[in-house]
């Protein structure tokens, strides 16, 4: 035992010396030299998370996770300094939604607003690099390395559907469900779409299809006609590329560079820059919520080091309330990256949302790459919804899934014998198939739930039950459909939520703000604590990694409870 106390000691005195060195290597050094004249060169790259920062300890551990703020940071940052007058975006294959991609042609137009030469330089080979290219259509040039290889062949969507699989394990599912978009949760209880599901489907890939060719040739000076030529002549090299104006040549990096000059900033020391040295005044601050992941009820894993997801009741209602009751924040962003999930969180998160507009603080939810079902649920209660064009929202629909294990015990020879007291006890059972009598039952939960839904969205956006319905019964839209049906009141990114949040506490809409971080940062000594108690299940890692879309489903599938009212999508949608 004294070995262990030893070693455990040693242990936290290495943490304590590692955080001493790794802040002393984030200490300010001599201030940056930025030239006039000069350019900056942005890293697009990898995946991008709605979260904040890691933490010290996790960023000592090697933690990679990037926030997207971060990201649209750079691109602020570099927007007020008049020191530049090129940036190159430097875009490696990403992993990102296109809500997130509108949001970084939006941040490339402003820079392109305030003056800055704009150059995407696009380093891909794979099988799709629709993003990447839908993002580098944005600025003035768009070149691409040599041997680069990304088809240009239309857009293409996947669904995953489990009902054969689970009939060969001889798991059945009882289903209640209401909505004519949900599909009887075709993912896990289908073996393809049903006609409902596949009209939404069409409807989502016809207006990503759309927005995607309108970008091209807005952002290319091209007709529609020619890019849709040249998606369907199948473009693949360079040269046919070049040749249909998609891009303006081939070149190396530090070919591209040497046309503007000596004077180039990289990514990793611009992100020093102060934003006070460029005039950043802040006249208010805002809180800054973030809800990522399925909605489940709880409190998230404190831990430093956890990947987590971070949407839990708890923590996030308690945030909520937290800024609500601080006299220094003037406005809530509520920033959502969400499919949805419990029923019962989500109402008690949009509870807190509207006690805190009661308060007098108003709560203003940015949409991100999805925000369905439950994701939309808690922002209904906002006074204003700001969603990107590329976001998938709405599917204000409600399921609840049990599944039925007794073909798997008998294929296993497993015996098993159920004993119950009441006439409707079967509900608890998971052996058997419930009775249609208790199955009625679990449907009327559901329906209340559904139609708790809709009152929800209803006051929220001032319009009648029944309108909701319509537009409901889960369907899925892209961002630019739901606020052509009222759902969002505003298209845009958080650059645009913030702008929102402004004029709803008087403040210009150019105003400088500070984004404070809610929940707040753990202390030092509360990080080491949470990290010692994680250590164990840091261990555990995972065999393999699952392919996608797949790996999202067990991910999502794992967060959520059955047996209780689910508001999710009826299928996991990703368009590539």
């Amino acid at each position: 035992m004294r070995t262990t106390g030893r070693f455990r000691f040693v242990l936290f005195l290495f943490i304590l010396a590692s955080f001493f060195v790794y802040s002393c290597s984030m200490s300010d050094g001599p201030a940056l030299e930025i030239s006039q004249e000069s350019t900056l060169v942005i890293e697009l790259a990898g995946e991008y998370v709605e979260a904040p920062g890691p933490s010290v300890l996790a960023r000592i551990a090697g933690q990679q996770t990037r926030p997207f703020l971060g990201l649209l940071s750079m691109f602020s940052r570099a927007e007020r300094d008049a020191r530049l007058a090129t940036v190159v975006l430097r875009i490696q294959p990403l992993r990102i939604g296109w809500g997130k991609a509108d949001e970084l042609r939006e941040a490339i137009a402003r820079l392109r607003a305030r003056g800055l030469h704009t150059v995407a330089h696009l380093e891909i080979q794979g099988f799709s690099a629709n993003k990447e290219l839908f993002i580098a259509s944005a600025a003035d040039e768009v070149y691409v390395a040599p041997g680069a290889a990304m088809p240009l062949v239309g857009l293409a969507a996947e669904y995953l559907f489990l009902g054969g699989f689970w009939e060969q394990l001889g798991v059945e599912f009882d289903i209640a469900k209401v909505g004519r978009y949900k599909s009887a949760v075709e993912v896990f209880a289908e073996r393809t779409m049903s006609e409902a599901s596949r009209e939404m489907a069409d409807s989502l890939l016809d207006d990503t299809y759309d927005r995607f060719v309108t970008g091209l040739s807005e952002g290319r000076g091209l007709t529609r006609g020619a890019v849709e030529a040249a998606i369907d002549s199948g473009t693949i090299r360079n040269q046919q590329f070049e040749a249909a104006g998609l891009i303006d040549g081939e070149l190396h990096l530090d070919q591209l560079l040497d046309r503007f000059g000596p004077d180039v900033v990289e990514h990793a020391d611009y992100a020093r820059v102060d934003p006070e040295d460029l005039g950043f005044e802040a006249e208010a601050e805002f809180a800054l919520i973030y809800g990522r992941g399925p909605v489940v009820q709880g409190e998230a894993d404190g831990s430093a080091l956890s990947g987590s997801p971070a949407f839990a009741s708890q923590t996030i209602a308690d945030a909520i309330l937290e800024a609500a009751s601080d006299p220094a924040i003037r406005a809530i962003l509520f920033r959502i990256d969400s499919p949805g999930g419990s029923a019962l969180a989500s109402e008690l998160i949009w509870r807190a949302i509207d006690r805190a507009q009661e308060s007098g603080t108003p709560v203003i939810a940015s949409f991100s790459d999805v925000a369905a079902s439950g994701g939309y649920y808690v922002a209904s209660g906002a006074e204003g919804i700001v969603s990107d064009p590329g976001t998938l929202t709405g599917s204000i629909g409600v399921y609840a899934l049990r599944p039925v294990l007794g073909g798997l015990l008998d294929k296993l020879e497993i015996g098993i014998d159920s004993l119950t007291r009441g006439r409707h006890a079967d509900f608890l059972l998971s052996s058997e198939k419930m009775s249609p009598a208790t199955l009625a039952r679990l449907q009327t939960t559901v329906l209340d739930t559904y139609q708790l839904f809709l009152t929800r969205v209803a006051d929220g956006r001032s319009m009648s039950i029944d309108a909701v319905d319509r537009i409901g019964q889960g369907r899925v839209w892209t961002g630019r459909q739901a606020y052509e049906a009222g759902l969002v009141d505003e298209l845009g990114g958080l650059y645009t939520a913030a702008r929102r949040a402004k004029r709803a506490v008087g403040l210009d809409e150019d105003a400088d703000v500070y984004l404070v971080p809610f929940p707040r940062p753990a202390s030092l000594s509360e990080q080491i604590f949470a990290a010692f108690q994680s250590t164990a299940l840091a261990r555990v890692a995972p065999l393999f990694d699952w392919p996608a879309p797949l790996a999202g489903l067990i991910e999502m599938a794992g967060a959520l409870p059955t047996g209780s009212a689910l508001l999710i999508p009826p299928v996991l949608i990703e368009i590539r």
